[in-house]
């Protein structure tokens, strides 16, 4: 990846286009942002990727995630709370458990925070 400079901010492109980032909303993604939400749809599509496996079939899932930074550490992410929200037919709780267990140590972007963001997962079935 090679990231270049503008008024504020930086660009790269990737394969789907390209990307802004800034420091400022207006300019583009903030690095907070794409940190979150790199974590966020990891862990999404793992669990995804582990519900298909066993074969337990879903119609649809959100994740609302709240994020704690510490102010006092240069606004450093502490804790990202993952909540998924699950709809499908006669969906088992315990198996729907299981699978979240299963989808932090399978994870790369968590494993890649591991020992210095905390990470909790809640869910709720629709």
């Amino acid at each position: 990846m090679e990231f270049h400079m503008k008024e504020v901010g930086f660009t790269t492109n990737l394969p789907y286009g390209e990307l802004h980032i800034a420091g400022d909303e207006k300019h583009g993604f903030r690095p907070y942002q794409l940190l979150v939400s790199a974590i966020a749809v990891c862990s999404g599509g793992v669990l995804r990727k582990i519900l298909e496996k066993k074969r337990i079939p879903i119609d649809d899932m959100k994740i609302k995630v709240e994020v704690e930074r510490d102010e006092k550490k240069a606004n450093r992410i502490e804790k990202i709370h993952l909540h998924y929200l699950i709809k499908g037919d006669q969906l088992d709780t315990k198996k729907i458990e299981k699978s979240i267990e299963l989808v932090h140590q399978n994870c790369s972007m968590a494993q890649s925070v591991e020992g210095s963001i905390q990470i909790e997962e809640t869910f709720e079935l629709l």
